[in-house]
């Protein structure tokens, strides 16, 4: 690749400042960028806080490159924070890195660097990007390393913004990474990485929730697969597909929860078995290039560490699509992300609305 200007987005952690170091070392123009994303006040917090901004500057003065801060809270609270709360709101379980990549990453970064006539943005995730010399399309791979791959939380990339980003940590393993930080000189070589929602602190997602949640509509009842009342709940935004702590009662065997229903204001509980599902609906759909017709086979992943499986996919004229898996799965959840792979390339995805037996 002859020289370029680059923008990396600069978190703080090992993956961008690696990523900047390795730009620059092969003779870009790099310029780093920092998202400041939410106001922690004085907690510890992800990775846009106010240490986390202070060790990408720190770390891009060390490599040499100008840094510089973004400020999209307010989008930020508006398209992830409140999609977060809503859809615990509605009995589902969001995903909300998926959003952040979608639209803060690799939409209103993305144009914040064209802005500033870059040829690319860079990030620090582990995927990989090719481009087919027949067809010249791009295509979004799985990273060489399985358990750092993160192409699942990139399904919503599209042919614009793959020709625009390069992810040169795709075809390295973590541990490689910290290796080229450590020979680089990085101070954030062996930082530890952040782990859950970057916007939650405290006591989790619950705690945060609160705030947000109207009492009124919290009590109602847990009831079993006849739909029996067998207990009471203080929110369904407190239940996941799935759990099988907390359910506040006892029956002798283990019990979990199988459907959660924001109408009602209801959990149902089952056994295990009522946990299977061999279908799914899908919605707000995403491809990588054109969208199929009618069939496609693939295998899918119904959740990050979920392995991907065999499934057909049928896409209909409403822009749903219905997924039906040879082998049911455990623990199908609404609001989670669906991903279509052939091979080690992401097809598409989408978000699961509902599972059910066909």
């Amino acid at each position: 690749m002859t020289r370029k200007r680059i923008v990396v987005a600069m978190s703080g952690g090992v993956d961008s400042a690696t990523t900047a170091a390795l730009l620059k070392s092969q003779g870009h123009e790099v310029i780093g960028m920092t998202m400041q994303l939410w106001d922690y006040g004085e907690s510890e917090g992800g990775c846009c806080s106010a240490d986390e901004v202070c060790d990408a500057r720190r770390v891009a003065y060390e490599i040499g490159i100008p840094h510089y801060v973004v400020n999209y809270m307010d989008s930020f609270r508006e398209l992830v924070v409140s999609d977060f709360v809503s859809k615990y709101d509605s009995g589902e379980t969001p995903i909300p890195c998926v959003l952040c990549n979608q639209f803060m990453k690799f939409d209103f970064l993305l144009k914040r660097a064209l802005e500033l006539d870059a040829d690319f943005l860079a990030t620090g995730h582990y995927a990989r990007i090719s481009r087919s010399a027949e067809t010249g399309e791009y295509s979004l791979g799985r990273a060489v390393d399985p358990t750092k791959d993160q192409s699942y939380f990139l399904f919503t990339l599209g042919q614009r913004e793959l020709q625009r980003l390069i992810f040169p940590l795709g075809d390295k393993t973590k541990t490689e990474v910290r290796e080229i930080a450590k020979k680089m000189g990085l101070r954030v070589a062996t930082k530890a990485e952040s782990m859950g929602v970057c916007f939650i602190t405290g006591d989790g997602y619950r705690e945060f929730l609160e705030p947000y949640l109207d009492r009124g509509k919290r009590e109602g009842d847990i009831v079993d697969m006849e739909g029996n009342p067998v207990a009471r709940h203080r929110g369904i935004a407190s239940f996941t597909i799935g759990q099988r702590r907390g359910l506040g009662f006892a029956k002798g065997k283990p019990m979990y929860v199988v459907g959660i229903d924001a109408e009602r204001n209801e959990v149902r509980v089952g056994e295990e078995k009522n946990l299977y599902s061999n279908a799914l609906t899908a919605q707000n759909l995403s491809w990588v290039s054109e969208p199929p017709e009618g069939e496609i086979e693939v295998r899918s992943k119904i959740r990050y560490r979920h392995g991907a499986v065999p499934s057909r996919v049928t896409v209909s004229n409403d822009g749903k699509a219905t997924v039906n898996f040879p082998e049911p799965q455990k623990a199908v959840t609404p609001g989670q992300a669906i991903v279509f792979y052939r091979d080690e390339t992401v097809v598409g995805g989408g978000w699961i609305k509902e599972a059910h037996m066909q």
